[in-house]
């Protein structure tokens, strides 16, 4: 599996307020570290049954991690770098991925020890049509009246394909490969 990570954390780069409501008030933060039984709100969740899967497994009690956005789309636009594939069709997601802990989720030596980490594991995954790419960025937290500034990572899965069905099977594996790569540090510490 294709893997690399990188760090945004420059002014133009995206940050994370969390917990976080889109301007509209139609899409929020669901905690489902705490209240999983709340994944049944997560559109996305509902349409895709892998992304509910690795959303699960993140949130549950053993992962010291949490889950903050999410989203999976289709699309047959691909980068030149992604010609390697020799595909016509990506299915693609981003969970947006935050450390239960305080002293983690402020840590950017942690952030990036498990960014470098999970990328290494991927890369010794077996070779599959997928491809992973995690990002630490900057998170800001707590209540508007006192916000604290941390880090959180984002993991982007791509499956490719000659078509929709294809690539989403290569993404189902690339999300599971993520989710045991994730699982394996998580145990290890």
């Amino acid at each position: 599996m294709d893997a690399d990570f990188s760090i945004e954390l420059g002014h133009d780069d995206p940050v994370l307020d969390f917990p976080w409501t889109d301007p509209t008030g139609r899409l929020a933060y669901f905690d489902l570290k705490r209240q999983p039984e709340l994944l049944v709100k997560v559109e996305e969740a509902q349409t895709f049954p892998e992304l509910a899967e690795f959303l699960r497994s993140i949130n549950s009690p053993r992962s010291p991690l949490e889950s903050a956005k999410c989203d999976a789309w289709s699309t047959n636009e691909l980068d030149a770098d992604e010609d390697v594939f020799n595909a016509s069709q990506k299915f693609s997601s981003y969970v947006d991925i935050i450390c239960a802990s305080l002293d983690q989720r402020q840590s950017f030596n942690f952030q990036e020890g498990f960014a470098s980490k999970l990328t290494d594991l991927l890369r010794r995954a077996p070779e599959t049509p997928a491809s992973a790419e995690i990002c630490v960025r900057r998170c800001f937290f707590g209540a508007p009246e006192k916000m604290d500034e941390g880090f959180y990572f984002t993991l982007f899965v791509n499956g490719f394909g000659e078509d929709e069905s294809a690539a989403r099977k290569n993404w189902a594996i690339g999300l599971k490969l993520a989710e045991n790569a994730i699982r394996q540090l998580s145990a290890t510490g």
